[in-house]
């Protein structure tokens, strides 16, 4: 019961690794805080753990300051900010509109700085820690996706400045980085490889995606939650500014030599 007693806020609360999280939170003795722009999703999962559902954009200061006022209002704390919102920034530099660039900085990097920023106090107040979901696109380049790669990057200098500015107040801030998981998500790029490549289904999608990955598969959203509830625990409690990996093994590939394997 790593969590009991504690509430943590949990930015695209509703489906895939923020549902993963929120469950697993709650199993632990936690108070839950579901958030996000759509209220299906929210609710299924509100209904399911017995959490507080709040639609709302987490990159909207009003917004986020009345879902930070209604959590506290309702659980008298705040302890965990999961900024797991994000997507969008798909394209080439060269082809990517005004309006898709600032999609892609609006829904992954706006998304943890303001909820970053409204949570804070409260944070400060019961010393608790923020744990901000990038990407390995935050470590690496993926092809024709300069704005999601680039606010992915963006996010790991803001949970850094985070874990520097605020570390004294007794706030931590770390990154999970996941690679290919298996949610909603990623089953719609699968889509675009099957019917890309004539393949069968979107297992063999996966398959293909992973093959040069060491554990050879995609991580499922209860594994990168195992990862982020252990970086939201006391069990990390000298843990900040850093940046954990949950990829099978993705980021330790060096490319060039991947012409010798067989």
């Amino acid at each position: 019961m790593r969590f009991s007693g504690k509430t943590a806020l949990i930015t695209g609360g509703g489906t895939g690794i923020g549902a993963a999280v929120a469950r697993r939170i709650h199993s632990e003795g936690g108070n839950v805080v579901l958030v996000g722009r759509r209220k299906e999703p929210l609710a299924a999962i509100a209904e399911e753990i017995g959490a507080l559902a709040l639609a709302a954009d987490a990159a909207d200061t009003p917004s986020m300051k009345a879902v930070v006022a209604a959590a506290v209002e309702r659980f008298s704390s705040l302890d965990i900010l999961i900024a797991n919102a994000g997507g969008h920034g798909v394209g080439p530099t060269l082809t990517m509109s005004d309006e898709n660039w600032g999609e892609a900085v609006r829904s992954n990097l706006n998304t943890a700085f303001v909820s970053a920023r409204e949570s804070l106090p409260h944070l400060i107040a019961a010393k608790g820690n923020i744990v901000v979901l990038a990407s390995i696109a935050g470590l690496f380049s993926g092809p024709d996706a300069a704005g999601y790669v680039t606010m992915k990057h963006a996010c790991i200098g803001l949970a850094k400045s985070l874990a520097r500015d605020h570390g004294r107040y007794g706030v931590r801030a770390n990154t999970v980085c996941p690679g290919w998981v298996t949610t909603a998500m990623a089953d719609e790029q699968m889509e675009i490889l099957v019917e890309k490549f004539g393949l069968k289904s979107i297992e063999e999608a996966y398959a293909l995606v992973t093959k040069d990955v060491p554990l050879g598969r995609p991580a499922s959203a209860e594994e990168v939650a195992n990862a982020v509830c252990f970086l939201a625990s006391a069990e990390a409690a000298m843990i900040s500014g850093a940046i954990l990996t949950v990829d099978g093994g993705t980021a330790t590939v060096d490319l060039p030599t991947l012409a010798f394997v067989g």
